[in-house]
């Protein structure tokens, strides 16, 4: 039997970090993943030192933000954020390094955003604990080894090909990918977050929300008080006929798809005759960025089983053509 969720008066006032869960029990999926993290976290805790370094990789909103935390409450260490955007030059890296304490641990989102420049200079903070600043120019340039206090670096990115094989090899406490959820693990999740925003869900309504989540926890929980915020205004009950209301009004069908989904669709079916179509070419059909497509578009629709990536490029599917077509009656609103 699970542990009861944590109350909500005692987590962040943030409504997204309220229904982060607190503890290993709550969060739901991903088992091999929380096994292996258990495991290295364990081993550290008994040597009396620090995880190795660890890396986790895999579509937005599956919960690699939430794993970091959880590793920093399991060992009681303080927790720095910051994303690989964020980290541009040199001196930035050296000031949240150097101002780390003791058995930190280090989290940086989009990891893959840094600059191979500042992927250098983190070998040797990840490898044997300093850092190597350049001070000066030219024959007068000195090197400046600065000894850094322990840490565990938690990386996250959603587009681990784009990090360099150096890079990835510092990770020696793992590599984990975090994959898509079942509607099982999304209906415990919705369940988790009804019961901390103190609303009535009746199961009907929790298995309409989780087909609707893309596979996603982020997702699930973001419709959810979406669904919430629609029963309240309208001062009627949830139900699977509100719910049904609430997803047509926000272009949300069955499967979850929106009208930028559809649209994608659809260009590829009209503009190219269902493919195959490289990304570029369908990017510009729909007027937005090639890396848009590839890493928002894209993803979801290959796991319904509506598009194929060839090496010629995209292709819709027999089952992408039925649900264009309405012969789809799991894509109903």
């Amino acid at each position: 039997m699970s542990r009861a969720p944590s109350p909500l008066t005692s987590l962040p006032k943030s409504l997204d970090a309220a229904l982060r869960p607190g503890n290993w029990d709550e969060y739901v999926g991903q088992k091999q993943v929380k096994a292996n993290v258990r495991i290295s976290i364990d081993a550290a805790k008994k040597r009396g030192g620090m995880p190795e370094h660890i890396l986790f990789y895999g579509p937005p909103g599956v919960g690699k933000t939430t794993l970091a935390h959880l590793v920093a409450a399991t060992l009681d260490a303080p927790l720095k954020s910051t994303s690989g955007v964020a980290i541009e030059r040199a001196g930035d890296l050296a000031a949240i390094l150097t101002n780390l304490e003791p058995g930190t641990v280090l989290f940086i989102d989009e990891i893959h955003r840094l600059s191979r420049k500042i992927e250098e200079l983190l070998y040797p903070a990840l490898e044997s604990g300093h850092l190597d600043i350049v001070l000066g120019k030219g024959p007068s340039a000195r090197t400046v080894e600065l000894a850094l206090s322990p840490f565990t670096l938690i990386g996250a990115t959603t587009r681990v090909a784009e990090l360099s094989g150096p890079l990835r090899s510092r990770f020696g406490g793992g590599v984990f990918q975090l994959d898509f959820y079942n509607d099982d693990d999304l209906r415990d999740i919705i369940r988790r977050s009804a019961l901390l925003l103190d609303l009535k869900a009746p199961e009907n309504v929790i298995e309409r929300i989780a087909a609707r989540s893309r596979a996603t926890p982020r997702v699930a929980n973001a419709l959810l008080k979406r669904v919430r915020d629609f029963s309240e205004v309208h001062d009627r009950k949830l139900s699977p006929e509100l719910c049904d209301e609430a997803c047509e009004l926000f272009g949300i069908d069955a499967r979850g798809l929106t009208k930028d989904d559809r649209r994608y669709l659809e260009t590829l079916l009209k503009s190219f005759r269902g493919g195959p179509a490289g990304v570029r070419a369908i990017a510009s059909g729909l007027h937005e960025d090639p890396d848009t497509v590839e890493h928002v578009y894209e993803p979801y629709l290959l796991r319904l089983g509506f598009i194929e990536r060839s090496p010629r490029g995209r292709i819709l599917t027999l089952q992408g053509r039925s649900y264009l077509n309405g012969e789809d009656a799991g894509a109903m609103f």
